[in-house]
């Protein structure tokens, strides 16, 4: 009886420290989750939107007002930014000291946030909508957010940076200049979606440029599920 009982306070020693690894890895595990179905929900709502091209139309099409796909990307759309704000919180949790992080966790918590609220009504027209002149609010109201949320990834990026060692911190770097040269590229095609005509390889080039956010959301989930948790008091400590 003394070994069971023995057993029963070591285990009930441990597991609220189990209990606080596992909930802080499963948040984590939720940004893994996050780039992943954003990619799937691309490619399968691109398959199933007839006529659509991957390589040749936005993503940001997908999900215009009369689009086909928009109440499938709008369905999933909900679980995504859900599960950024739990990767938020996995990330503030695995700050400790590190304020760069808590200012990551923040933003991520923010824009996602802005995304499940603001989302549906701040969708593009389609390209023949918007050639006859048919823009509304809602279309601008989508450039605004689009813009805020590329700035929120750069900053993101650039605080996250400054957390880890040389070999994250030159990732980092690369991951924003490929975005910024991208986004160029892709903004060049603005006018020629406005007018509805061709925009050869804009698909390719705007993939290239959310994909590796995604990856780097990926690389950065990871690293932080090997990082030890940070110590409570230590942390306090820092804090005060």
């Amino acid at each position: 009886m003394s070994v069971v009982a023995h057993r029963a306070d070591f285990r009930a020693t441990l597991s609220p420290g189990i209990r606080q690894l596992s909930g802080r890895k499963i948040l984590l595990g939720c940004g893994i989750a996050f780039a992943l179905l954003w990619i799937g929900m691309d490619v399968v709502a691109s398959i199933i939107y007839e006529g659509y091209s991957y390589a040749d139309q936005t993503v940001s099409e997908l999900s215009a007002i009369g689009a086909p796909t928009r109440p499938f990307w709008f369905a999933l759309g909900s679980v995504w930014s859900a599960l950024v704000i739990a990767f938020g919180a996995g990330v503030w949790q695995s700050a400790g000291p590190r304020r760069s992080l808590r200012i990551v966790a923040g933003l991520l918590i923010v824009y996602a946030s802005i995304t499940l609220t603001v989302g549906p009504f701040s969708s593009m027209h389609q390209r023949e909508v918007l050639a006859t002149g048919g823009a509304t609010l809602s279309d601008t109201l989508h450039l605004v957010v689009t813009g805020f949320g590329v700035f929120t990834f750069l900053l993101e990026i650039g605080f996250a940076a400054t957390a880890f060692g040389t070999w994250f911190r030159f990732y980092s770097i690369a991951t924003i200049a490929a975005m910024l040269v991208f986004g160029a590229i892709t903004s060049f095609y603005a006018p020629e979606v406005q007018a509805n005509e061709p925009t050869p390889w804009v698909g390719i080039y705007e993939r290239i440029n959310a994909y590796g956010y995604m990856l780097w959301i990926v690389v950065l989930a990871v690293t932080l599920w090997r990082t030890p948790a940070p110590s409570t008091s230590r942390a306090a400590t820092t804090a005060s």
